[in-house]
């Protein structure tokens, strides 16, 4: 895993229990600084500009430029990702869902296993919604056969 992975993992930690407010509004202070970062304005879906937040900051610290498309669309970031493409996923990637008629869901992979991922990730919930209201750990895992890729930048 890069520095720059490890470290956007961290900052992603960080913001563990961050939430909507009011929760279903795709709003609040953290929620709009990350649609902020992608250029967007409260209101929107928000996973992707998560990551790409993380990145930001991580990218800042580091003192390197943020290798992340600057779009608050999932699948739009992993049509200009595809360099980073890999098949077997592990602590650091991100993982990308795609849900069919342009809509997806990110995150970061927080540990790889043989059927699962653990992950960290923004507007989800415990449940794993890709309209959540948080910033949370998914307590289970996902699936690795639900997901359509994995990046590792």
């Amino acid at each position: 895993m890069s520095t720059l992975a490890l470290r956007a993992l961290e900052i992603a930690k960080t913001q563990l229990g961050v939430q909507e407010i009011p929760r279903g509004s795709n709003a609040g202070p953290a929620v709009e600084k990350y649609l902020k970062s992608v250029g967007l304005g409260k209101g929107y879906a928000w996973c992707e500009a998560f990551v790409y937040w993380c990145y930001q900051e991580a990218s800042k610290q580091l003192g390197v430029p943020n290798p992340l498309a600057k779009t608050a669309g999932v699948l739009d970031q992993l049509n200009k990702s595809q360099k980073y493409v890999v098949k077997t996923p592990q602590k650091g990637d991100l993982f990308i869902m795609d849900f069919g008629k342009g809509q997806g869901h990110i995150g970061f992979v927080d540990d790889a296993f043989i059927d699962k991922i653990n992950t960290v990730e923004g507007n989800s919930n415990e449940d794993g919604s890709r309209e959540g209201y948080e910033v949370c750990q998914k307590p289970n895992g996902r699936k690795i056969n639900t997901i359509k890729a994995f990046l590792r930048v």
